[in-house]
């Protein structure tokens, strides 16, 4: 047969055998044990009564660190969401402004019209398709654009890279399609350029001298 156990008043209090002090109840369960004991008749509470009380406080304690953990779980989960919503958004801003370059720049060199906007929009630059005509079709104006540009780009003393590591043309020497002029890939090619924008402004400064 199964024991029965003893009711509490029969059994020493647990906290005495284990050699430590007695709790005493608030002012809020002393009088919640005395309500307790109204309801059923008595003019005091009992020991079951504070026990009764004191074991809703243990409940209370555990409640409440059971919602201080939730808290704190939903705080670290919410901190987490936001981390991972602003790395979203740095990579969606990174995307656009990386379409944004490609539509702007030509990929067979030069700039697109929309690239010649947003210089617009962004520097108050004015800049103009490169000259593609030929000499013969060239007014004066053109002759000089296009002088400019050939000795400017390519006639400086120290030139920079014409191509990458992987022998592809660099965006500078991709600057000669936007003017009609082969791609160059070696110094000398780009010396040719800059030695026919020499030509050019010379042909300007004829033109404008006669009248």
């Amino acid at each position: 047969m199964a024991k029965t156990a003893r009711a509490p008043w029969k059994r020493t209090n647990p906290r005495k055998r284990a050699g430590k002090a007695s709790k005493h109840l608030s002012a809020a369960q002393k009088s919640a044990a005395k309500a307790r004991a109204r309801r059923a008749g008595r003019r005091y509470p009992n020991l079951v009564d504070n026990m009764r009380m004191a074991a809703k406080k243990k409940t209370a304690k555990t409640k409440s660190s059971k919602k201080t953990s939730k808290s704190k779980a939903s705080k670290a989960k919410s901190k987490t969401s936001a981390r991972k919503t602003r790395k979203r958004t740095a990579k969606k801003a990174k995307f656009r402004k990386r379409s944004a370059s490609a539509r702007e720049k030509d990929p067979r060199g030069g700039l697109t019209a929309a690239g010649r906007k947003a210089f617009a929009r962004k520097q108050g630059a004015h800049l103009r398709p490169g000259v593609t005509k030929k000499e013969s079709e060239m007014t004066p104006q053109e002759m000089r654009r296009k002088g400019s540009w050939a000795v400017r780009f390519y006639g400086r003393a120290k030139l920079p890279p014409l191509v990458d590591g992987t022998g592809r043309p660099t965006r500078h020497a991709l600057s000669a399609h936007a003017w009609g002029e082969p791609v160059p890939k070696t110094v000398a090619e780009a010396r040719r350029i800059a030695a026919k924008g020499e030509r050019l402004l010379a042909r300007y400064r004829r033109v404008k001298a006669r009248g």
